[in-house]
């Protein structure tokens, strides 16, 4: 018989495996707030996200409803997003 030592597998947080990166980064930072330009978030997914990121506050705050599993990136994190989208950047704030 064989025992394995070590530790406890963690559980997987409902995200999609593409923006895993993402929650990642975010799940791991100590900061209140994390500031990430567009471009920021593009290397951490390794692809550009849909159009609708670019223009539409809603993508980020899940707000549009449809086919927003991509919020989960950051809300898994404890987290939620306040994107400026004319500076090109996304404040993650720690949720309580």
């Amino acid at each position: 018989m064989r025992f394995r030592v070590g530790p406890p597998d963690e559980a997987k947080p409902p995200v999609p495996a593409a923006y895993m990166p993402l929650y990642t980064y975010l799940d791991r930072r100590y900061a209140a707030t994390v500031v990430l330009t567009f471009e920021q978030i593009e290397a951490l997914l390794g692809f550009v996200p849909p159009s609708p990121a670019f223009a539409d506050a809603e993508w980020w705050t899940g707000a549009c409803g449809a086919n927003d599993g991509h919020t989960a990136a950051w809300t898994a994190a404890r987290r939620s997003a306040a994107p400026q989208l004319r500076a090109r950047i996304v404040a993650f704030e720690r949720l309580p």
